[in-house]
């Protein structure tokens, strides 16, 4: 009889195996399924030893699961894919060049990511947790599904902000201001651009908790009731839009530097994943300069004194300014996670993303059921 308690082998090789067959996919269509922006960051060489490793990987762990009669289904999903990702070429697969489309999905951001932060996070979150638990915990594949649309969608995203940014940027020109902004050096750029960008985004990010018809989509966010570093991909598909375009709206009228700009963008990437980690790490007088994990984790806490407090992602000091700073005492990490109306949101990704548009009410299957 095969034994019920998830298998770590089965889970991989089924996780290796879907991806390696997304990227044989990507190889075969890349201009309809791989975002142009990303694949400059890396070469065909690096994607066809990532594939291989993948399809290598996702057979060695199948088989082990299934020779040990744990979670035979989710191994031979693993196998199965593979097996269908060599049939279709495996990591010698040929593609032709590459044609301009206006629009594809960021089918290889999406598996890049995935492994990446994968193979980060969740040694580190095993050895350093906050509480002790396991990456398949409850809903892990809601947010799964998240971080899903969101790095497949990202080009469609990318698109949408630019052009509501660069409309509002047309009728907002601050040529001096500008040029002195772009009279510094990109690292001083940079650091004016963090705190610019922090701004905007944890004053919109109070309106989300204060005004009504906007909390009802940033809910889905504060709905999870497990922290971890994939925790933090649950986002309406709106409030992403919104969000990126209110934050990035002050640099492009600001006119800094791209380089500025991108690396403002890679340090949201990298701190929006750390500030929901389920790391317990002491940072001590840092947490009044950089937002760390116990401050963000606080945040999302069932905790009537930490309801509006601690909007900022990256710098306390916007906190301080806008008198939302609230230091938890030292050592301490919230008793419980989630919104304070449990009912109010229903489980699962559909039902998530429509639950803004249905008005207030309650469900019967909600994320708060069966803890």
């Amino acid at each position: 009889m095969e034994r019920n308690t998830p298998s770590w082998f089965a889970h991989i090789s089924a996780g290796l195996g879907l991806s390696a067959l997304l990227g044989v996919l990507c190889f075969h269509f890349p201009q309809l399924l791989t975002s142009r922006d990303f694949r400059a960051v890396y070469d065909e060489r690096f994607a066809r030893h990532l594939l291989l490793f993948g399809l290598v990987a996702a057979f060695v762990f199948g088989t082990v699961a299934i020779l040990r009669n744990r979670n035979k289904r989710v191994a031979m999903a693993g196998v199965g894919s593979a097996a269908l990702a060599v049939m279709l070429g495996g990591a010698t697969v040929h593609f032709d060049a590459i044609e301009s489309t206006p629009f594809s999905l960021g089918l290889d951001w999406f598996v890049i990511s995935l492994f990446f932060s994968a193979l980060v996070f969740i040694p580190i979150e095993k050895m350093l947790a906050v509480r002790p638990m396991s990456p398949l915990r409850r809903e892990w594949r809601t947010d799964l599904g998240y971080f899903f649309l969101s790095h497949v969608l990202v080009q469609f995203i990318l698109i949408a902000v630019t052009a509501s940014t660069s409309t509002v940027a047309a009728f907002a020109l601050f040529p001096a201001l500008k040029a002195a902004i772009q009279s510094l050096p990109v690292w001083l750029q940079f650091v004016v651009a963090v705190f610019v960008a922090d701004l905007a985004q944890a004053s919109l990010h109070r309106a989300y908790h204060n005004l009504p018809w906007l909390w009802r989509f940033h809910a889905v966010h504060h709905s999870s009731r497990k922290m971890d570093w994939l925790a933090g991909s649950r986002i309406h598909l709106l409030e992403i839009l919104l969000t990126r375009s209110m934050v990035l709206l002050p640099l492009v009228v600001l006119g800094f530097s791209a380089d500025a700009v991108n690396g403002y963008v890679i340090l949201v990437g990298v701190q929006a994943v750390l500030a929901h980690a389920n790391l317990r790490l002491d940072f001590g007088w840092l947490e009044y300069v950089l937002v760390t994990p116990r401050y963000h984790h606080w945040h999302h806490a069932r905790h009537i004194d930490y309801i509006d407090v601690n909007y900022a992602i990256h710098l306390p000091v916007v906190d301080m300014l806008m008198g939302t700073f609230k230091r938890p005492p030292a050592g301490t990490w919230p008793d419980e996670y989630g919104v304070m109306k449990l009912e109010t949101v229903p489980r699962g990704l559909w039902a998530q993303l429509w639950m803004p548009l249905r008005g207030k009410r309650h469900f019967a299957d909600h994320v708060g059921r069966d803890d």
